[in-house]
């Protein structure tokens, strides 16, 4: 702990200011007309508050350690406990207020407690974080009060200390429910219908009501004159990137949360499960220029290096470069991969910038776009009575909207690409069903 260089005077508190006002009243309604009363009263009053302040314990004298885990996700609640030790040999009143962000939204900042001499206190409070960064945490100050509280002596000092708030991750229960489905480590998405399968061939077994029919091994179901298909594995290994916008279209907010927000819960669904089915995921974040990479791996911890790489990214209010982007993702990854482009589907950027940038990918790799939907403005286009004509502009500016945005869809998936538009909350649940989908089917 550091300690604070400037000297902890001794002030008066407000129960001496209430005192001496006492002492004031009674004087003034004495019926004595004598100075030496006065003067009494007054040399008392000093010479308590002079053995209070010599009597009251030296900010110095007291300890605080912070106890904070180093990193904590946006939505959760993680203890935040204060060591607070007093090494003096008499009894001290002691104030601990730390100076904690207003963003770690803390149930509290303060702490006041009695401490005898040698005595330590434990005292906990709560953050609940609604930002995302890296919070450094650094002043303290600790008031001591004498044991009159008629004076207190108060100092500031540097406890060093930071805590980093990763994204959240809504998804992450409906994630691993449907990785927690059997043979979706063995064949992919057994529940989605798809034709075809995993290109590894792994062993023959006996028909069921959903096996696709080219599957069946007809010299086998021959020779065993019984229905018998061929069972494949998915393959493992293989490139899945995420290219996750973070320019100008994704500062807007959709359920009081930043597009950008839901992007990244997407990409930690994604990249978990990718992970858990072997293969090598790795993000590129930008906007007028790349942000950040993460090497695609496959290893167990590729989810807390993907929350890593995303904790400090803020929108920025600029035209997001794709072009560049992409130029750098292809000539990184040359392997065939599956790209996934996490944006927003505003004609006029799909037009001007997304499509012109889209043949980098796809002539060699296969190419997800994702967005997140608003559903206000597909509340407002459904119409209805209107009470003031902004409510019919309202509702003409929103049909408007969505059909701008059906038009981008169609030209993405002209262009070669699988669109995904999901509503809030669905969107990395959707985008893991097309993962699952495509290594099911053997397209990647």
């Amino acid at each position: 702990m550091t300690k604070s260089s400037r000297p902890a005077y001794p002030v008066p508190t407000v129960w001496f200011a209430a005192l001496a006002a006492l002492t004031g009243l009674a004087l003034f309604a004495w019926t004595g007309r004598s100075w030496s009363a006065l003067l009494v009263v007054e040399v008392a009053l000093v010479a308590v508050l002079a053995i209070d302040a010599l009597t009251c314990v030296a900010p110095k004298r007291i300890d605080v350690h912070r106890e904070v885990p180093e990193s904590m996700t946006m939505g959760e609640s993680v203890d935040l406990t204060w060591q607070v030790d007093n090494r003096a040999k008499r009894l001290a009143r002691v104030t601990v207020t730390d100076a904690l962000w207003p963003s770690l939204g803390a149930t509290r900042r303060r702490v006041t407690a009695t401490l005898h001499a040698g005595g330590r206190l434990r005292a906990h409070t709560v953050l609940h974080p609604t930002r995302r960064g890296r919070f450094p945490l650094h002043d303290v100050t600790v008031r001591v009060e004498g044991p009159l509280r008629l004076v207190s002596r108060q100092a500031t000092r540097g406890v060093p200390g930071a805590i980093r708030v990763m994204p959240a991750y809504p998804s992450r229960e409906e994630v691993q429910r449907r990785m927690r489905v059997p043979r979706v480590l063995e064949v992919g998405l057994r529940s989605i219908r798809t034709s075809g399968g995993g290109k590894e061939f792994d062993q023959l077994r006996e028909f069921r009501p959903d096996d696709d029919f080219r599957r069946i091994d007809w010299p086998a179901t021959v020779r065993l004159q019984r229905p018998i298909v061929r069972q494949y594995r998915t393959e493992r290994n293989q490139n899945v990137v995420l290219l996750l916008d973070n320019g100008r279209v994704m500062a807007g907010t959709v359920g009081g949360v930043p597009r950008v927000e839901h992007g990244m819960d997407a990409v930690l669904a994604v990249v978990q499960s990718a992970s858990r089915l072997g293969d090598r995921v790795g993000m590129v974040a930008f906007d007028r220029q790349v942000r950040s990479i993460l090497v695609p791996t496959n290893g167990k911890s590729q989810l807390g290096r993907a929350a890593e790489a995303m904790f400090m990214l803020e929108p920025e209010y600029s035209e997001s470069a794709y072009q560049e982007a992409f130029n750098l993702a292809a000539a990184r990854f040359r392997r065939r991969s599956l790209f996934v482009v996490i944006t927003d589907l505003v004609e006029a950027v799909v037009e001007q910038a997304l499509l012109p940038a889209l043949p980098t990918l796809t002539k060699r790799h296969l190419v997800v776009v994702a967005a997140v939907q608003d559903p206000a403005v597909q509340q407002w286009a459904q119409g209805g009575e209107h009470t003031w004509p902004s409510e019919a502009f309202r509702e003409a500016a929103a049909v408007s909207h969505l059909y701008q945005r059906s038009r981008a869809v169609a030209r993405l998936r002209a262009a070669g690409a699988t669109v995904v538009d999901a509503a809030p909350g669905r969107l990395a649940i959707e985008l893991v069903d097309t993962y699952l989908e495509i290594k099911a089917s053997g397209r990647l």
